[in-house]
Protein backbone atom coordinates (compact mmCIF):
# COMPACT_ATOMS: atom_id res chain seq x y z
CA UNK A 1 0.00 0.00 0.00
CA UNK A 2 1.51 3.43 -0.98
CA UNK A 3 2.10 6.00 1.63
CA UNK A 4 0.01 9.01 1.22
CA UNK A 5 1.75 11.00 3.65
CA UNK A 6 5.10 11.51 1.90
CA UNK A 7 6.04 15.18 0.63
CA UNK A 8 5.83 15.39 -2.75
CA UNK A 9 9.39 17.76 -3.17
CA UNK A 10 8.51 20.75 -5.77
CA UNK A 11 11.36 20.52 -8.62
CA UNK A 12 13.63 24.15 -8.01
CA UNK A 13 12.89 26.54 -10.66
CA UNK A 14 15.60 27.55 -12.50
CA UNK A 15 16.66 31.74 -12.67
CA UNK A 16 19.15 34.11 -12.34
CA UNK A 17 20.53 34.41 -8.85
CA UNK A 18 20.62 38.06 -7.19
CA UNK A 19 23.92 38.40 -8.01
CA UNK A 20 23.76 37.33 -11.68
CA UNK A 21 20.99 39.68 -11.97
CA UNK A 22 23.10 42.70 -10.79
CA UNK A 23 26.25 41.69 -12.98
CA UNK A 24 24.00 41.78 -16.16
CA UNK A 25 22.46 45.01 -15.19
CA UNK A 26 25.79 46.37 -15.03
CA UNK A 27 26.94 44.55 -18.46
CA UNK A 28 23.92 46.43 -20.21
CA UNK A 29 25.05 49.71 -18.49
CA UNK A 30 28.13 49.62 -19.52
CA UNK A 31 27.01 48.50 -22.95
CA UNK A 32 24.96 51.54 -23.35
CA UNK A 33 27.55 53.91 -22.29
CA UNK A 34 30.03 52.74 -24.90
CA UNK A 35 27.47 52.92 -27.62
CA UNK A 36 26.61 56.53 -26.79
CA UNK A 37 30.56 57.02 -26.96
CA UNK A 38 30.76 55.61 -30.18
CA UNK A 39 27.96 57.40 -31.67
CA UNK A 40 28.65 60.22 -30.52
CA UNK A 41 32.65 59.95 -31.74
CA UNK A 42 31.11 58.89 -35.34
CA UNK A 43 28.55 61.76 -35.66
CA UNK A 44 30.83 64.40 -34.35
CA UNK A 45 32.32 66.50 -37.19
CA UNK A 46 36.01 66.46 -35.10
CA UNK A 47 37.15 68.76 -38.35
CA UNK A 48 35.18 71.27 -37.40
CA UNK A 49 35.80 71.39 -33.96
CA UNK A 50 39.37 71.28 -33.95
CA UNK A 51 39.24 74.70 -36.32
CA UNK A 52 36.56 76.03 -34.28
CA UNK A 53 38.38 75.26 -31.04
CA UNK A 54 41.53 73.66 -31.12
CA UNK A 55 43.72 76.46 -33.51
CA UNK A 56 47.08 76.32 -31.51
CA UNK A 57 48.34 79.41 -33.09
CA UNK A 58 46.01 81.37 -31.37
CA UNK A 59 46.41 79.86 -27.84
CA UNK A 60 49.84 80.19 -28.03
CA UNK A 61 48.80 83.99 -28.45
CA UNK A 62 46.95 84.38 -24.83
CA UNK A 63 49.99 83.16 -23.18
CA UNK A 64 52.01 84.44 -20.77
CA UNK A 65 48.99 87.16 -20.18
CA UNK A 66 45.78 84.67 -20.07
CA UNK A 67 47.97 83.32 -16.85
CA UNK A 68 49.56 86.38 -15.60
CA UNK A 69 46.80 88.05 -15.74
CA UNK A 70 43.26 86.62 -16.76
CA UNK A 71 44.24 83.55 -13.82
CA UNK A 72 45.80 86.14 -10.86
CA UNK A 73 42.79 88.17 -11.29
CA UNK A 74 40.27 85.39 -10.87
CA UNK A 75 41.98 83.99 -8.42
CA UNK A 76 42.29 87.44 -6.82
CA UNK A 77 38.75 88.05 -6.71
CA UNK A 78 37.69 84.73 -5.80
CA UNK A 79 39.95 84.93 -2.46
CA UNK A 80 38.64 88.13 -1.64
CA UNK A 81 35.08 87.43 -1.96
CA UNK A 82 35.56 84.10 -0.12
CA UNK A 83 37.29 86.23 2.69
CA UNK A 84 34.38 88.81 2.84
CA UNK A 85 32.00 86.24 2.66
CA UNK A 86 33.28 84.07 5.32
CA UNK A 87 33.61 86.98 7.58
CA UNK A 88 30.13 88.34 7.30
CA UNK A 89 28.90 84.58 7.09
CA UNK A 90 30.09 84.12 10.77
CA UNK A 91 28.20 87.17 11.96
CA UNK A 92 25.19 85.91 10.09
CA UNK A 93 25.41 82.63 11.32
CA UNK A 94 25.96 83.76 15.36
CA UNK A 95 22.84 86.31 14.27
CA UNK A 96 20.85 83.68 13.67
CA UNK A 97 21.71 81.34 16.70
CA UNK A 98 21.14 84.67 19.01
CA UNK A 99 18.60 84.35 21.65
CA UNK A 100 17.64 88.29 20.60
CA UNK A 101 14.51 87.57 18.44
CA UNK A 102 15.08 90.85 16.25
CA UNK A 103 19.01 89.54 14.99
CA UNK A 104 17.33 86.11 14.68
CA UNK A 105 14.75 87.30 11.65
CA UNK A 106 17.66 89.80 10.34
CA UNK A 107 19.64 86.89 9.67
CA UNK A 108 17.06 84.91 8.31
CA UNK A 109 15.52 87.33 5.92
CA UNK A 110 19.00 88.37 4.78
CA UNK A 111 19.84 84.46 4.45
CA UNK A 112 16.73 83.98 2.34
CA UNK A 113 16.93 86.75 -0.01
CA UNK A 114 20.50 86.50 -0.98
CA UNK A 115 20.07 82.89 -1.38
CA UNK A 116 17.19 83.50 -3.81
CA UNK A 117 18.89 85.79 -6.04
CA UNK A 118 20.55 85.04 -8.61
CA UNK A 119 24.66 86.54 -7.97
CA UNK A 120 24.48 88.40 -11.62
CA UNK A 121 21.16 90.41 -9.87
CA UNK A 122 23.63 91.16 -7.23
CA UNK A 123 26.34 92.10 -9.09
CA UNK A 124 24.30 94.66 -10.91
CA UNK A 125 22.87 95.84 -7.57
CA UNK A 126 26.63 96.52 -6.49
CA UNK A 127 27.69 98.23 -10.47
CA UNK A 128 24.60 100.12 -10.65
CA UNK A 129 22.12 100.39 -7.71
CA UNK A 130 24.74 101.64 -4.88
CA UNK A 131 26.35 104.33 -7.08
CA UNK A 132 23.19 105.61 -7.63
CA UNK A 133 21.60 105.12 -3.84
CA UNK A 134 25.04 106.44 -2.52
CA UNK A 135 26.23 109.53 -5.01
CA UNK A 136 29.57 110.48 -4.59
CA UNK A 137 30.26 107.26 -2.25
CA UNK A 138 33.10 105.00 -3.89
CA UNK A 139 33.79 101.41 -2.56
CA UNK A 140 37.34 100.75 -1.54
CA UNK A 141 39.13 99.31 -3.84
CA UNK A 142 37.90 99.78 -7.14
CA UNK A 143 36.36 97.22 -9.21
CA UNK A 144 38.26 94.41 -7.11
CA UNK A 145 36.41 95.98 -4.04
CA UNK A 146 33.33 95.73 -5.84
CA UNK A 147 33.76 92.08 -7.04
CA UNK A 148 34.63 91.22 -3.58
CA UNK A 149 31.74 92.73 -2.19
CA UNK A 150 29.25 91.13 -4.76
CA UNK A 151 30.81 87.96 -3.89
CA UNK A 152 30.86 88.27 -0.47
CA UNK A 153 27.31 89.28 -0.24
CA UNK A 154 25.97 86.02 -2.40
CA UNK A 155 28.68 83.33 -0.42
CA UNK A 156 27.67 84.66 2.93
CA UNK A 157 24.33 83.70 3.34
CA UNK A 158 25.15 79.73 2.47
CA UNK A 159 28.05 80.06 4.46
CA UNK A 160 26.14 81.13 6.99
CA UNK A 161 24.08 78.25 7.28
CA UNK A 162 27.02 75.82 7.29
CA UNK A 163 28.36 77.70 9.70
CA UNK A 164 24.73 77.52 11.98
CA UNK A 165 25.00 73.50 11.39
CA UNK A 166 28.45 73.07 12.18
CA UNK A 167 28.17 75.01 15.55
CA UNK A 168 25.00 73.08 16.28
CA UNK A 169 26.77 69.63 15.19
CA UNK A 170 29.43 70.21 18.32
CA UNK A 171 27.64 68.31 21.26
CA UNK A 172 26.28 70.32 23.76
CA UNK A 173 28.56 69.07 26.65
CA UNK A 174 31.60 70.82 25.29
CA UNK A 175 29.30 73.99 26.12
CA UNK A 176 28.72 73.13 28.98
CA UNK A 177 32.19 71.61 30.05
CA UNK A 178 33.55 75.13 28.84
CA UNK A 179 31.01 76.79 31.12
CA UNK A 180 32.07 74.87 34.51
CA UNK A 181 35.36 75.67 33.67
CA UNK A 182 34.46 79.53 34.13
CA UNK A 183 34.31 80.60 30.86
CA UNK A 184 32.07 83.35 29.46
CA UNK A 185 29.08 82.10 26.99
CA UNK A 186 31.25 84.48 24.37
CA UNK A 187 34.65 83.33 25.28
CA UNK A 188 33.67 79.46 24.93
CA UNK A 189 31.84 80.54 21.64
CA UNK A 190 35.35 81.74 20.25
CA UNK A 191 37.42 79.14 22.23
CA UNK A 192 35.96 75.58 22.05
CA UNK A 193 32.93 75.85 19.77
CA UNK A 194 33.85 77.57 16.61
CA UNK A 195 37.25 76.17 16.33
CA UNK A 196 35.16 72.19 16.54
CA UNK A 197 32.67 73.94 14.19
CA UNK A 198 35.17 74.74 11.44
CA UNK A 199 36.62 71.16 11.24
CA UNK A 200 33.44 69.61 10.52
CA UNK A 201 32.01 72.74 8.13
CA UNK A 202 35.79 72.37 6.10
CA UNK A 203 34.60 70.50 3.46
CA UNK A 204 31.52 72.29 2.67
CA UNK A 205 33.33 75.62 2.63
CA UNK A 206 35.79 74.79 0.37
CA UNK A 207 33.41 73.52 -1.71
CA UNK A 208 32.04 76.79 -1.63
CA UNK A 209 35.12 78.62 -2.86
CA UNK A 210 35.11 76.13 -5.75
CA UNK A 211 31.38 77.42 -7.09
CA UNK A 212 32.99 81.60 -6.27
CA UNK A 213 35.78 80.72 -8.67
CA UNK A 214 32.96 79.78 -11.42
CA UNK A 215 30.82 83.09 -10.22
CA UNK A 216 33.93 85.59 -10.51
CA UNK A 217 33.10 85.49 -14.23
CA UNK A 218 30.07 87.70 -13.65
CA UNK A 219 32.49 90.51 -13.01
CA UNK A 220 32.72 91.36 -16.92
CA UNK A 221 28.85 93.61 -15.88
CA UNK A 222 30.62 95.76 -13.82
CA UNK A 223 32.65 96.39 -16.34
CA UNK A 224 36.08 96.12 -16.45
CA UNK A 225 39.57 97.47 -17.21
CA UNK A 226 42.04 95.29 -19.76
CA UNK A 227 43.94 94.79 -16.67
CA UNK A 228 41.29 93.69 -14.63
CA UNK A 229 40.17 91.25 -16.89
CA UNK A 230 39.24 87.44 -15.48
CA UNK A 231 39.54 84.84 -17.65
CA UNK A 232 36.00 84.75 -18.82
CA UNK A 233 36.41 88.33 -20.04
CA UNK A 234 39.72 87.66 -21.35
CA UNK A 235 38.56 84.68 -23.29
CA UNK A 236 35.14 86.10 -24.98
CA UNK A 237 37.56 89.46 -25.91
CA UNK A 238 40.14 87.45 -28.02
CA UNK A 239 37.61 84.72 -29.35
CA UNK A 240 35.44 88.20 -30.94
CA UNK A 241 38.75 89.42 -32.20
CA UNK A 242 40.11 86.09 -33.64
CA UNK A 243 36.22 85.19 -34.62
CA UNK A 244 37.56 81.90 -33.24
CA UNK A 245 36.24 79.88 -30.12
CA UNK A 246 39.55 78.67 -29.02
CA UNK A 247 40.34 81.29 -26.39
CA UNK A 248 36.97 80.41 -24.85
CA UNK A 249 38.26 76.39 -24.89
CA UNK A 250 41.73 77.30 -23.24
CA UNK A 251 40.04 80.18 -20.34
CA UNK A 252 37.96 76.79 -19.35
CA UNK A 253 41.42 75.08 -18.97
CA UNK A 254 42.30 77.75 -16.58
CA UNK A 255 39.24 77.41 -15.00
CA UNK A 256 39.75 73.30 -14.52
CA UNK A 257 43.32 74.29 -13.57
CA UNK A 258 42.11 75.31 -9.56
CA UNK A 259 38.40 73.49 -9.55
CA UNK A 260 39.78 70.23 -10.00
CA UNK A 261 42.71 70.35 -7.50
CA UNK A 262 40.04 71.80 -5.00
CA UNK A 263 37.82 69.52 -5.94
CA UNK A 264 40.66 66.41 -4.75
CA UNK A 265 41.01 68.19 -1.78
CA UNK A 266 37.25 68.53 -0.66
CA UNK A 267 37.22 64.61 -1.60
CA UNK A 268 39.91 64.13 0.54
CA UNK A 269 38.88 66.49 3.64
CA UNK A 270 35.60 64.48 3.40
CA UNK A 271 37.27 60.90 3.40
CA UNK A 272 38.91 61.85 7.02
CA UNK A 273 36.13 63.60 8.28
CA UNK A 274 34.24 60.11 7.92
CA UNK A 275 37.33 58.52 9.39
CA UNK A 276 37.28 60.69 12.47
CA UNK A 277 33.68 59.57 12.97
CA UNK A 278 34.37 55.84 12.94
Amino acid sequence: MADTDTPVVQPKKKGLTRRQKCSLSRGAQYAVFVAAVIAFAVAADWDRLRNQFAQKAIAEQMFPEVITLALKNTVLYTVTGFAVGLALGMVIALMRLSSVGPYRWLAGVYIEIFRGLPALLIFIFIGVAVPLAFPGTEIPGGTYGKVALALGLVAAAYMAETIRAGIQAVPKGQLEAARSLGFSPARAMVSIIIPQAFRIILPPLTNELVLLFKDSSLVLFLGVTLEERELSKFGRDLASQTANSTPILVAGLCYLLITIPLGFVVRRMEAKAQEAVR
